[in-house]
């Protein structure tokens, strides 16, 4: 099964790492991905750039709306993900703990769920 790894980050967190710390997190995190590439289980991951980079788009009536961010006060916000493939959800929650994030923030997991076309 695939799953969904979304990292979340406490917004106050940013900047208040050491530069030490933040390059021991990234290293850890260039260690992991190495390791789940290896055994096959990573499909994809990647950071996120900062809220206030991101836009959120909507369509209504047939008009598009869009709203740059940073959008509503919050105390987390999606850092980065992690698509992975495990057999069962028991073990995507022993890898989804494993990653290094999961130490300052917070880890999401869910199933990916496949869409068929309707006939």
């Amino acid at each position: 099964m695939r799953y969904l790894c979304l990292i979340y980050n406490p917004a106050d967190i940013d900047g208040t790492l050491t530069p030490k710390e933040s390059d021991d997190l990234v290293k850890a995190h260039f260690s992991f991905d190495e390791e789940l590439s290896r055994d096959g289980i990573m499909i994809h991951s990647d950071a996120l750039e900062m809220p206030e980079k991101a836009t959120v788009l909507r369509v209504r009536n047939n008009m598009l709306q869009a709203t740059d961010g940073p959008y509503v006060e919050t105390k987390e916000h999606l850092a980065g993900f992690y698509v992975i493939e495990a057999r069962d959800d028991q073990a995507a929650k022993e890898i989804a703990a494993r990653i290094p994030s999961a130490r300052v923030g917070a880890v999401e997991l869910r199933p990916v769920r496949i869409l068929t076309l309707p006939e």
